[in-house]
């Protein structure tokens, strides 16, 4: 069953914030795969000693997150009239929304002073349920084109 109806599929099309996803998601993908790459190298101490940068580059991410989370809302708002937890995205606005209360807890974590092994795990637990909710969206895209697709075919027949 398609995701969108033909009138929220034209919605979808013009909307800014459409655009406005399609920029921010690939800059999210930099910013996890450097994220990851600094938190993975103090880990094992190969070559980063400094643990700013994993904190450093974890408020990146999660700015950058946070940031998609809100244009996504506004998103699904255009297309759908309901902000968050749209029944066509439920299941992807409750992955953003465990990858969001994982990514904050590092903070929380951090100004309560917890030891920095903790941290690094957290920091990689943020990544990881990124990396989770990031496929949702990539799987649903591609059943989604399978399923275009196959409409199309279906019509050429």
């Amino acid at each position: 069953m398609p995701r969108y109806t033909p009138e929220q599929l034209e919605r979808r099309n013009a909307s800014v914030w459409t655009k406005v996803q399609g920029i921010l998601a690939p800059i999210q993908f930099l910013f996890f795969i450097a994220g990851l790459t600094v938190t993975l190298l103090y880990k094992t101490g190969a070559g980063i000693d400094d643990f700013a940068w994993v904190t450093f580059f974890v408020v990146l991410k999660t700015f950058i997150f946070v940031l998609i989370f809100v244009t996504g809302a506004f998103f699904e708002k255009e297309v759908f009239d309901e902000y968050v937890f749209a029944p066509e995205f439920f299941w992807e606005d409750v992955g953003s929304a465990i990858a969001m209360v994982v990514h904050i807890s590092y903070f929380i974590l951090f100004f309560m002073g917890l030891d920095e092994n903790v941290l690094v795990w957290t920091a990689l637990l943020a990544y990881l349920s990124y990396l989770i909710n990031a496929a949702q969206f990539l799987i649903r895209l591609l059943v989604e084109k399978m399923h275009a697709k196959k409409a199309e075919t279906q019509q050429a027949s």
